[in-house]
């Protein structure tokens, strides 16, 4: 049937109408999302990501209904990894370590006494290191927001004796997240490494199935290693972070003020957990030191020296490449 002049137009209107209407309905939609974390609620990194999530709830009037479950809840590690990628878990905090089975790159910040100073951490971190890193989770199918959270520098606990040289880690039962850099670093060093995930890492050291471990002081205290290690050395031997990371399809497919809302919430939270972090770790020595813990601080060079010789370096500059190794060493200065 044809139509007159006064129904095409109504029509035209209508149908342009419902063109404009389309986005804001589907913007209406509700978008429910689910955040993995690996350490107790207590944990600086936890506390951020359960304000950014409360944040994102508000903004959204909870049109972006996204939760986070601290704990291991959703699994370890490795389990929640894959769940990401393969799209059945949509977000989590992941080290970058960790991440180097899938994406090698991803572990080149976690260099053996790679970063003197905060300073140089949040320059790479910030610049050309932390854009080779999300570059190479993406090629996999990860997307790493922008900015770190801070893990803070690893310091070595254990059960025996502290580790004031080298040979007090000749045969010692180390445990070490399951990641090969961990394992290649502490074999570097004489110790005896075994790979033993977050949540289990506490009856690990309570029945003695390994002698010591290392962690940033905040996950020492979360984790209440104190209760069963006797003494930590302050090493510093690698700097540790936690990329806020999502399914590459799933993040991507949502609306492009979703994705900005949602970014900029964990921006804010992350810049904060980074100098709550900072500060905690500085100041959680006094407070370990009471219940239990003996800490000493032993010179680092030889460890560096040990390692050097022992072509830990030159192992990873040949498995990272060298156009990785030369954005690590413009913040790091000359490793291998």
């Amino acid at each position: 049937m044809a139509l007159n002049r006064r129904q095409f137009g109504a029509t035209a209107i209508g149908s342009a109408a419902a063109l404009w209407a389309a986005p804001s309905i589907a913007q209406g939609k509700k978008t429910s999302l689910k955040v993995g974390g690996q350490f107790a609620d207590s944990h600086p990194s936890s506390k951020a990501m359960e304000e950014a999530c409360a944040e994102i709830r508000k903004q959204s009037d909870g049109r972006i209904d996204i939760q986070f479950f601290p704990s291991a809840q959703l699994g370890s590690d490795a389990a929640m990894l894959t769940q990401v990628r393969s799209g059945a878990l949509d977000m989590m905090t992941a080290s970058g370590i960790s991440m180097q089975v899938v994406a090698p790159i991803a572990g080149i910040s976690g260099m053996a006494f790679a970063f003197s100073d905060y300073a140089h951490v949040w320059q790479a971190m910030d610049g050309d290191l932390g854009a080779s890193i999300r570059d190479g989770l993406d090629k996999v199918g990860i997307y790493a927001f922008p900015r770190i959270l801070d893990s803070g520098y690893r310091n070595i606990t254990t059960s025996n004796h502290p580790i004031n040289s080298v040979e007090d880690l000749k045969g010692m039962k180390m445990r070490v997240p399951p990641s090969p850099v961990w394992v290649s670093l502490f074999t570097a060093l004489g110790s005896s490494p075994t790979s033993i995930t977050i949540n289990e890492l506490y009856s690990a050291l309570q029945t003695k199935i390994v002698d010591g471990q290392e962690n940033p002081l905040t996950i020492i205290e979360s984790g209440k290693y104190f209760e069963v290690q006797k003494y930590c050395s302050i090493t510093e031997h690698m700097w540790d972070g936690l990329w806020i990371i999502a399914n590459g399809k799933r993040i991507k497919s949502l609306p492009a003020e979703d994705l900005s809302l949602i970014t900029k919430a964990f921006e804010s939270a992350t810049m904060k957990q980074r100098t709550e972090t900072e500060r905690l770790n500085i100041d959680l020595e006094g407070s370990l030191k009471t219940k239990g813990l003996v800490f000493n601080r032993p010179d680092k060079a030889p460890f560096r020296e040990a390692l050097t010789k022992a072509g830990f370096y030159t192992e990873w500059k040949q498995k990272y490449g060298d156009d990785a190794w030369a954005v690590l060493e413009k913040y790091s200065g000359k490793l291998a």
